[in-house]
């Protein structure tokens, strides 16, 4: 397959660059605001602030435990300017770094403690929610397809509620006339990968905590409900990354926010509850989900690990950057080509805010265009896209 450019962070008013440039400053300023940090963690998280926007790349303190694999990951990049590292690896180090100055990796008395759990926990306790959940009893008596494909789109569309993206997230943008905002719809063809092989493993690798988890753990329990699914695994982050990306802490609190509500969210909470204690419903994580890299360079274990899968869904716009590489890719390359080197089949359900997208119609791609708007980065727009896999 053809490359293309990689993505940088170093071109002034290009979207990497207001990632480090607005949206970090601004998590930053919101971080030492939700939780009472001390003079230390302060002053440390105000250094890679300044360092990620004006200074070079600095290696990890000695003494922490992945120095050596961030070492090799940066490999002739340290030393240099922030934005002459691929975007991908900038971003995936400066949230590392944060937990490093927060004292999550520490001996002290902040180890462990998730900068963004603040954030997190008033989404997850948010009135929305309340009616999000609410909303699963109008779903009775709805045909089986429409049923199930009402929970794909709650699926996708949670993924607007991303926490880092509305950091610095556009508001009151409007629909361009004759645009849809579903720019590729493979569902049919994610339906048919499933009912190929009934009974199979599915993976569902997560994306964001709260509001975007919650209708994930919905979908994962239609499946398993339905048969499509003997078994769903869950693949969470090892550690807080990239604002609100979910880890084991945060599908426990979206399992108790179901548990604790009325009605058929309630009956979804206690059966996913039950599904984990019967092993029908598992959660895994790998140090890999933290890594700098895409998923082409997966390591053995993790790739024969997804390799069993009927399906592997992916959730969220990083997953989508990791799949396909973050790259400047003209959006008519095929997304065959680009998703072709994973293991299984896959499924990406991701709304778009980065440069990053394959797969779009030539004469959508030019509506789109026509727009002027902002309409890869915006939020406004998704897909759902398949391949059948290598």
């Amino acid at each position: 397959m053809p490359t293309a450019p990689v993505i940088r962070s170093d071109v002034p008013g290009s979207f990497a660059w207001g990632v480090f440039h607005r949206r970090h400053p601004e998590l930053v300023r919101q971080v030492l605001d939700a939780l009472p940090y001390g003079p230390s963690e302060r002053a440390a998280v105000e250094r890679l602030s300044a360092e990620s926007t004006t200074g070079v790349l600095e290696p990890l303190p000695d003494g922490a435990h992945d120095r050596d694999q961030w070492l090799a990951w940066g490999e002739g990049l340290w030393g240099r300017p922030w934005g002459e590292a691929p975007f991908l690896w900038a971003e995936s180090y400066f949230y590392r770094r944060l937990l490093d100055a927060t004292g999550y990796f520490g001996p002290g008395a902040w180890h462990g403690v998730d900068p963004f759990a603040p954030f997190k926990d008033a989404e997850l306790a948010g009135a929305a929610v309340d009616g999000e959940l609410a909303a699963l009893d109008e779903l009775d008596g709805l045909p089986e397809r429409r049923h199930a494909q009402a929970l794909l789109s709650s699926a996708l569309w949670g993924n607007r509620a991303d926490l880092g993206f509305r950091i610095t997230a556009a508001a009151g943008s409007t629909p361009a006339a004759g645009v849809p905002d579903l720019l590729v719809d493979d569902s049919a063809a994610l339906w048919s990968v499933l009912d190929a092989a009934p009974g199979g493993r599915v993976a569902v690798i997560a994306d964001n905590a709260g509001r975007e988890l919650l209708p994930d753990l919905v979908l994962i329990d239609h499946l398993l409900a339905d048969g499509r699914a003997a078994e769903v695994v869950l693949y969470v982050k090892p550690q807080p990354y990239f604002v609100s990306d979910a880890t084991m802490a945060d599908v426990l609190a979206a399992l108790r926010r179901l548990r604790g509500a009325r009605g058929r969210a309630q009956a979804i909470g206690r059966r996913l509850w039950r599904a984990l204690d019967g092993g029908r419903l598992a959660v895994r994580t790998h140090p890999f989900f933290c890594a700098p890299l895409p998923y082409h360079d997966m390591p053995a274990d993790l790739r024969a690990e997804l390799g069993g899968a009927a399906l592997t869904v992916l959730k969220g716009d990083l997953n989508y950057r990791r799949l396909v590489g973050d790259r400047l890719w003209p959006p008519t390359t095929a997304f065959a080509g680009a998703a072709g080197h994973f293991p299984s089949p896959v499924a990406a359900l991701r709304t778009l805010k980065s440069d990053v997208v394959v797969g779009v119609d030539t004469d959508l791609v030019a509506a789109l265009d026509r727009t002027g708007g902002a309409w890869r980065t915006s939020g406004r727009h998704a897909v759902v896209q398949v391949n059948g896999g290598a």
